[in-house]
């Protein structure tokens, strides 16, 4: 494959030489001569001095993604070197027998940028986020055959408008086989022993927040003859994890009501009964204001919600929306009981992220305790040089009525 030369700017050299994996567009890269999504570039400073090699994405913001501080040739070799490292990783912590859905490739944290393959039992899920791989798919296949013989692969594409459609996306196809045999249209995977049903094809998502798979396991560590109160609580996985673990009663609140019965076939496939726990289909808001009228009590409140609203009928937003939603529901808490607070946008730091609930406690006259703050698991790392891989967010907070 030919390489093309581009000129960067002083301070996305700075950057780069810092170990950030993103060329952003500027008055620098304007200039630069016009190139396909996914041709190699060697990347150079306004002395001519070699920097990175990168793949060119130019319609995007991120106009070239970094693959390398040397010189590679993107062959079949290179490839399956960087998915062999990837897959060498997860061999150490993960426990095949228990969790067979994971990430198996993490983006700018495995050092193959703007892509992520998740493994689904014997099926393989490819996300492409922009297009510097797209040129390179037949190349990504192979390496992924050749290494692992998945049963089948899939793409789910990410539209841009993920806001707008979320709301009508349960039932449409955003997933397509791209190798081998199709995947049943819900298929059946573990994670800390618990099953769970998976759409490789229907909706944007498959159903499982893999990234939160750490969290539940702890969750189920907790939950013991407690009352659970699950928020955005989406197919139900944590609402499984509670009930699995003893949970006298697990209280599972969606906009979404395929989302709900989704969540129900997840209690059957655990041999739960799904009528021995609460099942709410409105918006969360609405739901604390009625269960706040019904005098209704818990001891663990969960709370893990979208970036953004992605329905009409729901009104969250992570900025200010939290701390909203933690006033809301820390009334319904009983003293001493575990509020815990998860989000996953990418621009709220964590110092920010406390702030929303410093101002939610206030609001409610409550103290808050932190206990513990985490985030994702081993299988979606990333560069100590690339803050923004550290997306994942979740505090677990103790109330105080009286400080």
């Amino acid at each position: 494959m030919a390489v093309e030369k581009r000129v960067l700017g002083a301070e996305s050299v700075r950057m780069v030489q810092l170990g950030h994996p993103w060329i952003i567009a500027d008055g620098f890269t304007k200039k630069w001569p016009s190139s396909k999504a996914g041709d190699l570039l060697e990347l150079v400073d306004p002395d001519g001095r070699y920097v990175a090699t990168a793949l060119s994405d130019p319609a995007e913001r991120v106009v070239a993604r970094i693959i390398s501080r040397k010189r590679v040739e993107l062959d079949l070799s290179w490839i399956k070197g960087r998915l062999q490292r990837a897959i060498s990783i997860r061999q150490s912590f993960i426990d095949p027998d228990a969790t067979n859905a994971y990430r198996l490739v993490n983006g700018e944290g495995d050092y193959l940028p703007g892509l992520t393959v998740d493994c689904y039992g014997d099926y393989l899920m490819i996300q492409l986020y922009g297009n510097v791989w797209r040129p390179h798919m037949k190349l990504l296949l192979k390496g992924l055959d050749e290494l692992l013989s998945p049963a089948g692969i899939y793409e789910k594409t990410r539209p841009q408008a993920t806001r707008e459609l979320e709301a009508v996306s349960n039932g449409k196809n955003y997933g397509r086989l791209l190798a081998g045999s199709p995947a049943p249209q819900k298929l059946d995977v573990r994670e800390n022993g618990l099953t769970f049903l998976v759409s490789l094809e229907k909706g944007l998502d498959t159903g499982l927040f893999m990234d939160q798979r750490k969290n539940r396991e702890a969750l189920m560590k907790m939950a013991s003859g407690k009352r659970v109160l699950n928020l955005f609580s989406y197919t139900g996985a944590f609402s499984v994890a509670a009930a699995v673990a003893g949970a006298a009663k697990v209280t599972s609140v969606d906009v979404s009501g395929a989302y709900m019965e989704w969540a129900k076939e997840n209690f059957g496939a655990n041999r739960l009964n799904p009528k021995r726990h609460d099942f709410v289909v409105a918006d969360c808001f609405d739901a604390l204001g009625g269960f706040l009228k019904e005098k209704r009590r818990f001891d663990i409140i969960l709370m893990d919600p979208p970036s953004f609203s992605t329905t009409t009928k729901s009104r969250f937003t992570t900025r200010g929306g939290t701390s909203e939603l933690v006033a809301a529901a820390l009334p319904l808490l009983e003293e001493n009981g575990i509020i815990i607070c998860s989000s996953n946008h990418q621009k709220v730091d964590i110092a920010d992220y406390l702030k929303e609930l410093r101002r939610g406690a206030l609001q409610a006259a409550c103290g808050l305790q932190v206990l513990s703050l985490s985030g994702q698991p081993e299988d979606f790392p990333y560069p100590v040089t690339f803050p923004e891989g550290r997306y994942l967010k979740y505090a677990l907070c103790s109330k105080r009525s009286e400080v």
